[in-house]
């Protein structure tokens, strides 16, 4: 994904900055760009990744302070210094997988959402634009 975003990308931008038209057609695809960012479809996509991308920095925070609470609750137990010092080896274990998987769920829903709202763009553009 990233590989064909950067290649349309440089595609667009050596077509501008390589087109005989120069500035005029710079600002012709500028506005034309504009327009389709300023689409409904495309905006509510917009306020979609931006939610998501709230809700996810909330999630990391969180699994990391939990997992800290773990572990200062497991190194405070009773019991002998080695105890103490394997049960917060295991509680440390348990807090990085659980920091590990709120990632990976922040990621996905991130992806997810990303393939939502290029997919809506891109039929809004088409409907906007009234290509097929």
């Amino acid at each position: 994904m990233r590989g064909k975003a950067g290649l349309v990308i440089g595609l667009a931008v050596g077509y501008v900055l390589g087109t005989r038209a120069g500035r005029e057609r710079y600002e012709q695809i500028k506005a034309g760009a504009e327009k389709v960012w300023n689409l409904d479809p495309v905006q509510k996509q917009v306020h979609k990744l931006e939610d998501l991308g709230k809700s996810a920095l909330l999630a990391l925070p969180r699994a990391v302070w939990n997992g800290a609470v773990g572990i200062t609750k497991a190194a405070t137990t009773k019991g002998t210094p080695g105890e103490r010092l394997d049960a917060a080896l295991d509680a440390t274990k348990d807090a990085a997988d659980d920091v590990a998987e709120a990632a990976q769920t922040s990621a996905a829903a991130a992806e997810e959402t990303a393939q939502k709202a290029a997919a809506a763009a891109k039929k809004a553009t088409t409907e906007h634009t009234g290509e097929k």
